[in-house]
């Protein structure tokens, strides 16, 4: 097990160094030298003010993604429960660009994100409760109202955007995703989120180990299943918050990253949640590096100035093309 973590965290290394040499306008080279104390005042600036505190934020929303779908997924025991498709990133975007809209939040004032994301997501989760109803323990009906719940915040987002557009690149960064412009002031927000609520989703990794077994055997081992599930849901709800105030909507991390950590790992989640933070920072700072390189080879070969790809589109496509090979390969496979 050690030797997996161990694995693991150079491959996070890895992730990270990737992340500060893709940037444009300066070479690997130069940012070496940077880093080992050289370097001029623009490009010590365009590593430590800009690059750096971006590697952060990308590691930091990855982590809180691939904890929030394990915590859901188990709470829920449902395969399918990945913030994406249970209507607390759909409530969460909701939230941001709804405060965006009305000028509550904006670039200057990121704690009103969060708080509008949180209030969102919340939203969006209590509605996919009462939906459910008797059936939450129905892995398919849920997945089902999940995906009702995510078309109709979805289509509330485009009413707010229609009504009240506000900021145009504040607004559509949190429904692509993207890490572009992320300064220090968001990563000063996010890591204590991340730590406090990912400290709570793990003193919560018993309990949430005993419900993936099943309410029955859970409650035959003294656990009160509806308020550790309440509270396992609360602190989903508020990891994917953090994240989707500090990046946006990244499509299917939340979704397939706990499928890989429970993979690598297995069904304890006193291991397995960790894991699935590192391999959800992994991801996102890996995804996002690449998405640098796509931009500069794309832009060359299209003779554009400058085009920048969003790290959401790219992790949004990858998981797709993911799910759809895993579902090819094993139809009969409940997922």
């Amino acid at each position: 097990m050690n030797r997996r973590f161990g694995a693991l965290v150079a491959l996070v290394v890895v992730c990270a160094c990737a992340e500060l040499l893709a940037g444009r306008g300066l070479s690997p080279s130069v940012v070496a030298d940077v880093l080992g104390g050289g370097g001029d005042a623009t490009e010590r600036h365009i590593v430590f003010q800009l690059r750096l505190p971006r590697l952060l934020v990308a590691l930091g929303a990855g982590a809180c993604l691939g904890v929030a779908g394990l915590v859901l997924q188990s709470a829920l025991r449902n395969p399918l429960a990945g913030p994406e498709v249970t209507g607390v990133t759909p409530g969460a975007v909701l939230g941001a660009v709804t405060a965006t809209g009305l000028g509550l939040a904006g670039w200057e004032s990121p704690l009103a994100v969060v708080v509008a994301a949180c209030v969102g997501g919340c939203a969006g989760a209590a509605l996919l409760w009462l939906l459910a109803g008797r059936g939450r323990g129905d892995p398919e009906q849920t997945a089902l109202h999940g995906v009702l719940v995510s078309a109709v915040l979805g289509g509330l987002t485009a009413m707010v955007l229609l009504v009240a557009p506000g900021e145009l690149g504040s607004v559509v960064q949190w429904l692509v995703g993207t890490t572009e412009g992320r300064v220090w002031q968001h990563w000063h927000l996010l890591w204590p989120w991340a730590l406090a609520w990912g400290a709570a989703a793990w003193l919560l990794a018993g309990p949430l180990t005993l419900l993936r077994c099943g309410d029955e055997l859970a409650a035959a081992a003294g656990l009160a299943t509806g308020r550790a599930r309440s509270l396992a849901l609360l602190c989903a709800v508020a990891l994917t918050a953090g994240a989707v105030a500090a990046v946006g909507a990244l499509g299917f991390v939340g979704l397939l990253v706990p499928h890989v950590a429970v993979a690598v790992f297995g069904a304890d989640l006193r291991v397995s949640l960790p894991g699935s933070a590192l391999v959800g920072a992994a991801v996102v700072c890996g995804s996002d590096a690449a998405a640098q390189l796509l931009s500069r080879l794309l832009a060359a070969a299209l003779d554009f100035g400058r085009l920048t790809l969003p790290v959401g589109a790219l992790t949004t496509c990858l998981g797709a093309a993911l799910l759809m090979v895993v579902v090819r390969r094993a139809p009969s496979r409940t997922f």
